[in-house]
């Protein structure tokens, strides 16, 4: 659990936070959605990333209307913790429900992202 704290500490430089570059979840972003609560941000890590684990799973299953429903609503979700690439792949899906590159670009964000908060809470 300390490696989630250090994690989650933002540097006191006395500026306005920047967005956590590259990473596949926006800590800062977080931090502000959850008002620096570091408990409620890993229970809405783990909620996040166990909805996002069973939106693919389940896309094979689904069809184009409901695949682009699912996507929608991953959408949201992303963009709520800062994951905003799986947001931006949730968007392309959302809107080529059929496109197997569309799919596979969403997947590979939700691994990304997975794998990343999977790190944050060892």
């Amino acid at each position: 659990m300390a490696a989630l704290n250090i994690a989650f500490e933002a540097p006191e430089t006395g500026q306005q936070p920047r967005p956590s570059g590259g990473r596949p979840v926006d800590l800062v972003h977080l931090a502000r959605q959850t008002g620096g609560d570091k408990s409620l941000e890993a229970e809405v890590l783990a909620l996040f990333a166990r909805q996002a684990r069973q939106a693919v799973a389940q896309l094979g299953e689904l069809g184009t209307k409901a695949r682009a429903e699912l996507a929608h609503k991953l959408a949201g979700a992303a963009k709520g913790v800062g994951a905003f690439e799986v947001a931006r792949r949730a968007e392309a899906l959302e809107t080529k429900p059929a496109s197997p590159a569309a799919i596979t670009a969403f997947t590979k964000a939700v691994v990304d992202a997975d794998s990343f908060i999977v790190g944050l809470m060892r």
